[in-house]
């Protein structure tokens, strides 16, 4: 083989996603995989989601390929460290893409990687296989790469432009993987097989804590067209009972839904689906055409029921009109999901009060929470780049394990959302009338419990 393209991702050894059995394959690497063939590269995936560790080094040192090229994100980052051990062992020369490599590219270099790749991987793997493959060292013409010179010294080439035609990329290499098993694992747990795809690269806002590493704030959309025909084809070979739009904002270009919920219409497609957008990304028609296309489920990013934290953040939202269109999914028959982040710089109790009220009023179907975190290269990292700190050396942790010092502690937050979780669902059930008694009286205790907490340690600040 010319390459063989891998990720880090174990769903067995994942105690989150064995609760929730949802698993979705890379479709990164599946792009890339397409395109290379494309171009005439011998390209073997091994998709470890559903291996083990010793899977993945009994197949290494079986195969022993010259190119190993790893997906690497925050989550997978651990795992990965441990596959570029095991590479150079059996003397595989490494490649690092996806989005936690660019912005820690000299820690990965000495840990081992050869190259990493900032940005889009198609055409920069096109230039660079064959350049490692005749054994040279001299990359400097090669736009989008971090790699060590023979002397050590680490060199950063020119950014490479995106793909600017989408429609010319290859459909993902679906057939490289088992993704049967996907589908099987989703019926098997939610009597729904799923199959995940994405109708753009990119996302266009500003919001603080979210990373742009491999697409920038640039947003590039396939044609409706293009992405029809993708589904028709996923239809007819993998029978999936619903879609997930893997997309940043789904219905981010409103002419183009449109357009492509005429062209769903004309195949006879109308499957489920769950898709991710934004409050001023939606009115009444939009909703109503997502409806009639089969949406079931629309995660909104609300992130906080306070405006100044939203403001903060850069989310360019709206605390009222989230909840308008919470309510206005809902009346369409569209479960309404949403994402709510504690913690961000600056947040008060007030903030988190707010926060509460928010999801009263809403009344989402179902929302996340999670305790912001400064992520490498973005708006937020920045702001509090002078406080963060860490107890554990970079090969030990990501950047979830990262403390801003003076913030309110880790127990702080743990009781916070103890009692936001519960207060919410107590107005829940108080309000629809609930004749379980025993799961009232549940929510109740856990919000008491969660508000004294949050009482006796609001005084408590991370030190680092």
């Amino acid at each position: 083989m010319d390459i063989l393209l891998t990720h880090g991702y174990f769903l067995y050894e994942d105690p989150q996603e064995r609760k929730v059995m949802k698993p979705y394959p890379p479709l990164g690497i599946l792009y890339i995989s397409s395109y290379l063939k494309s171009k005439g590269f011998d390209v073997e995936v091994l998709d470890t989601t559903f291996k083990t560790r010793k899977d993945v080094t009994d197949y290494l040192a079986k195969t022993r390929p010259d190119l190993v090229g790893i997906y690497c994100n925050l989550m997978t980052k651990p795992n990965v460290l441990e596959m570029i051990q095991v590479c150079k062992r059996l003397g595989c020369t490494v490649i690092l893409g996806g989005p936690d490599p660019p912005h820690y590219a000299k820690e990965y270099l000495t840990w081992g990687a050869d190259v990493v790749v900032i940005g889009e991987g198609e055409m920069t793997l096109e230039e660079l296989i064959p350049r490692l493959q005749n054994g040279s060292r001299d990359l400097a013409d090669i736009k989008g790469i971090v790699y060590k010179g023979d002397d050590g010294t680490v060199h950063k080439t020119p950014e490479r432009p995106f793909v600017t035609d989408l429609d010319a990329l290859p459909f993902p290499d679906r057939d490289a993987i088992d993704l049967q098993k996907y589908i099987n694992i989703w019926r098997e747990h939610h009597n729904m097989g799923s199959v995940s795809l994405i109708c753009a690269r990119g996302c266009p806002y500003t919001c603080t804590w979210c990373s742009h590493s491999v697409y920038g704030f640039s947003h590039r959309r396939r044609s409706p067209q293009n992405v029809a025909e993708e589904v028709d084809l996923i239809v007819q070979a993998y029978q999936p009972d619903m879609l997930w739009y893997a997309d940043d904002v789904f219905s981010i270009h409103h002419r183009w839904l449109f357009e492509y919920a005429d062209e769903l219409q004309q195949r006879n497609i109308r499957l489920p689906f769950e898709c991710i957008s934004r409050e001023d990304r939606l009115n009444e028609s939009v909703v109503q055409k997502l409806a009639e296309m089969g949406c079931d489920r629309l995660w909104i990013g609300s992130e906080s029921g306070s405006q100044s934290v939203l403001d903060a953040m850069q989310r360019r939202t709206n605390v009222e009109r989230v909840q308008e269109m919470t309510r206005l999914l809902q009346k369409y028959g569209i479960q309404a999901g949403m994402f709510i982040m504690l913690g961000y710089e600056g947040e008060t109790l007030d903030d988190l009060e707010a926060t509460a009220e928010h999801l009263k009023k809403a009344n989402p179907d179902i929302f996340l929470t999670t305790v912001a975190y400064p992520i490498k290269g973005t708006g937020y990292f920045h702001e509090v780049e002078d406080r963060i700190r860490s107890r554990k050396p970079w090969e030990q942790r990501t950047d979830r394990d990262l403390l801003v010092s003076g913030r309110s502690s880790k127990r702080f937050y743990d009781f916070a959302n103890r009692w936001l979780v519960n207060e919410v669902a107590l107005h829940r059930r108080l309000n629809n009338g609930t004749s379980d008694y025993l799961k009232t009286a549940k929510a109740f205790i856990n919000s008491r419990i969660g508000k004294l907490g949050m009482t006796l340690t609001k005084h408590q600040r991370e030190d680092g």
